[in-house]
């Protein structure tokens, strides 16, 4: 027994149960709620079998979530909805996102006027207001006109995930408030913690005014952080610091650790008060308070919410006086998180938040005592360096080099100067506001200094390492790989740690074989990007929309893609005219890759970006491994508009073929039509989005694809793809794929035909997915 009992101790029982929820986490849809009635089953397995104790902490962890994602999920939007007009009552939940265009706010519904909704229908929306937005208030409560659609977003290997961030936060439709209809203010904001946060998100605005800084002391007290550049996100980025900006586990931490020290020091000169309650347990008290006071400035987010729960535990334990290891206490406060918060193990917080507290603690193991302060810390960051580098690469596929040098500084000087000082000024501005002024100017030219050695560290070529995601093996064999490698002095074998991570380097992703071609349409929404690729060269078809000043389809969709697949850079750039929806990721993507050059039917755009520019024209050819890329339109510079499209076709040694053609239009197909060339290809990209003005019958008949497929956004306003259009191509046997649907739509070109089409939206479902519409 007493082996069963070291066998099914806290930490085996937390890993088991952190092994269910990971397999619950890769469900394609989810199993039926009522499952959840194994749970009082496997808990009682816990204590009545102790053979089948793992199983049935699996078990638990497994079933958990269901009953926190089940009722969210059944919060459903219908599609018949989409595009009708519906009033909604209820509460402004979020401090509002301006971007210059709008304000965005999460929306908790009180009331629906639909009665269908009103049993059924989200609680938590997501909106945005346009033109004239009045002054918004976190807690205000309005009734609103708004439209609606389900929660739908792009679906791209390597790319961002939005749907899952929207089902973490709950929300279950997203949309817009209409300029016509109702907007009424019901009810002004009552004191509250939000109204209080936004009040002094204003205060500092006012008095840091158009300060650089002022947007990074917002993000570091309010843990608002829509006025930080990204300029100043892409230094963050490449010196590995942009946790600094989140207020999480490092900050709550830090402060709440300055407080268990300060109250612990000033306790013991009280000696009346050490005879009632220790000191620790006073600290430990004064650290949670403070723990708790910075998470509500921060508004309680989910990374606030996990690191509070953490801190409360650890401090917990002190008051306790529970002297229990370390290793008992981590996963003490992994479990506690768990229960909390079950779906905690979709966000990258959790993972970093864990893997960082585990190397630390890893490094710190056996040490010497006598060590200097320094030398510990250097070794905590070459350990988090190490460490994290995995985690690194599978979550974002890239890790800054510089990282350990620069969190070196920053950590302390932000955690112990500029956050101390940003607090403590903005908690006087109520009582002494010159002094809390000055305290926070204090803390932006702090800050300021950090900023210029930041900045020069991110300008260096190397700092930053891009690698695609590795496989599980080489990811398996790098963590243990870094276990070894951060083993203490002494211990036999250190030196095949390094041999173990450089599968990280050395393994790259899958490349067509020679003659192969493999052709990619992303899905970017309303716009047009399309990647092909051979054995040893990558084209660009267009770079999708550019959807605000600082989201568009380049750094959220293709450069993440290409990462995604290894491809370090661009051997030529297509664009295929001047149109936003093409062109709208151009300067992203050149800014992150490099790009040999380019052809286009409007040099003009790619001019201030690249210097290898030429107009495309029909004749232009040119071989890649064994793949043959012609430009068979357009015949002059005479056309314009959509007309002016680049037209390209590829072609595989076997003989299978794709037609890419911009938003060409009737006029530019009927002389394609006259020129008499060779129009037939198996795969074609319709032209114009599948628009009604283009895609004529004689064009269609005489390219008679195997597959058309159709970029466009998902209920786009425009009505693409037109039933009409679709119906042609349906005339001819061709199969018709839309990225709204799909996601991004991969095809093998070998052989004399395509191989099945690969849509990402099926291949990576997870049951927070809107349906695949396969």
């Amino acid at each position: 027994m007493h082996v069963f009992r070291e066998l099914y101790s806290l930490p085996a029982a937390t890993l088991c149960f952190l092994s269910g929820n990971l397999a619950f986490q890769q469900l394609p849809a989810l199993p039926p709620v009522a499952w959840c009635w194994l749970l009082p089953v496997a808990l009682w397995v816990t204590w009545r079998c102790p053979l089948w104790r793992p199983a049935a902490f699996f078990t638990m962890g497994f079933l958990w979530p269901l009953l926190v994602a089940s009722p969210v999920l059944s919060q459903q939007f219908p599609v018949a909805w989409v595009g009708h007009d519906l009033v909604v009552e209820g509460r402004i939940a979020s401090l509002p996102e301006k971007d210059g265009r709008r304000e965005r706010f999460y929306f908790d519904v009180l009331q629906w006027e639909n009665a269908t909704l009103a049993s059924s229908g989200p609680k938590r929306l997501l909106l945005s207001w346009y033109q004239g937005a009045p002054p918004l208030v976190a807690g205000q409560r309005w009734r609103l006109t708004v439209r609606l659609k389900p929660p739908h977003g792009f679906m791209n290997p390597g790319g961002y995930d939005y749907e899952k961030r929207l089902f973490r936060q709950r929300v279950r439709a997203t949309g817009y408030v209409r300029n016509r209809g109702e907007r009424r203010l019901l009810e002004d904001a009552p004191p509250g913690l939000d109204r209080m946060r936004q009040a002094l998100t204003e205060r500092i605005r006012q008095i840091l005014g158009d300060s650089e800084m002022a947007g990074l002391i917002r993000a570091l007290v309010v843990g608002d952080r829509q006025a930080v550049s990204s300029g100043q996100w892409a230094v963050l980025t490449r010196t590995g610091t942009n946790h600094l900006l989140a207020i999480s586990g490092l900050h709550i931490g830090l402060v709440s650790g300055l407080a268990f020290f300060l109250a612990r020091r000033l306790w013991v000169r009280i000696p009346r008060a050490v005879l009632y309650l220790p000191a620790p347990a006073a600290g430990a008290g004064a650290g949670l308070l403070a723990a708790a006071a910075y998470a509500a400035l921060a508004g309680f987010t989910l990374p606030t919410q996990r690191a509070l729960l953490m801190v409360a535990v650890v401090m917990s334990a002190v008051m306790l006086r529970r002297q229990s290891q370390s290793v008992h206490t981590f996963m003490l406060a992994l479990l506690a998180v768990l229960l909390f918060d079950p779906l905690a193990t979709l966000d990258e917080g959790f993972w970093l938040s864990f893997a960082a507290v585990a190397f630390i603690l890893y490094a710190l193991l056996g040490r010497r005592r006598s060590d200097s302060h320094w030398r510990s810390w250097g070794r905590v960051q070459w350990s988090l360096a190490v460490g994290l580098l995995p985690l690194m690469l599978i979550l974002f596929q890239r890790s800054s080099l510089v990282a350990p040098l620069a969190n070196l500084v920053a950590v302390p000087w932000v955690g112990f100067v500029v956050v101390p000082l940003a607090l403590a000024g903005a908690a006087l501005l109520v009582s002494l506001p010159g002094v809390g002024a000055i305290l926070l100017h204090g803390a932006g030219l702090a800050l300021a200094g950090l900023w210029y050695g930041l900045e020069a560290l991110a300008a260096l070529p190397w700092a930053e390492w891009t690698q695609s995601a590795p496989p599980a093996w080489a990811l398996a064999a790098a963590v243990l790989g870094a276990v070894m490698l951060l083993a203490p002095a002494g211990i036999p074998g250190r030196w095949v740690g390094a041999v173990l991570l450089l599968p990280l380097a050395l393994v790259t992703p899958p490349r067509p074989g020679y003659g192969e071609a493999w052709f990619t349409l992303l899905d970017v929404g309303q716009g047009l990007a399309a990647v092909v690729r051979t054995t040893d060269h990558a084209l660009l078809f267009d770079t999708g929309p550019r959807f605000g000043p600082q989201f568009d389809a380049g750094r959220a969709v293709v450069v993440p893609f290409l990462r995604h697949e290894g491809i370090r850079r661009l051997d030529l750039l297509v664009l295929s005219h001047g149109d936003m929806d093409h062109r709208g990721g151009l300067s992203s993507i050149v800014s992150e890759l490099p790009v040999a050059r380019a052809l286009s039917s409007a040099p003009r755009a790619v001019e201030q970006h690249l210097s290898q520019v030429a107009p495309c024209q029909a004749g232009q050819r040119w071989q890649w491994d064994g793949v043959e890329f012609e430009m068979i339109y357009p015949f002059d510079a005479i056309s314009s508009g959509n007309d002016s499209s680049c037209v390209l076709r590829v072609t595989a040694a076997g003989g299978a073929d794709a037609l890419l053609t911009g938003d060409i239009e009737r006029k530019a197909e009927q002389s394609l039509l006259k020129a008499g060339g060779m129009l037939a290809a198996k795969l074609l990209v319709a032209p114009h989005h599948g628009s009604n003005t283009s895609s004529t019958m004689a064009f269609v008949r005489a390219v008679a694809p195997r597959y058309v497929l159709f970029p466009v956004g998902w209920h786009n306003r425009y009505g693409f793809p037109k039933p009409e259009v679709m119906a042609r191509y349906a005339a001819v046997g061709a199969v018709g794929l839309s990225t709204a649907a799909l996601g991004a739509i991969r095809f093998r070109l070998r052989a004399q035909s395509p191989t099945a089409p690969e849509p990402y939206r099926r291949q990576a479902r997870r049951y927070w997915h809107s349906p695949c519409e396969c």
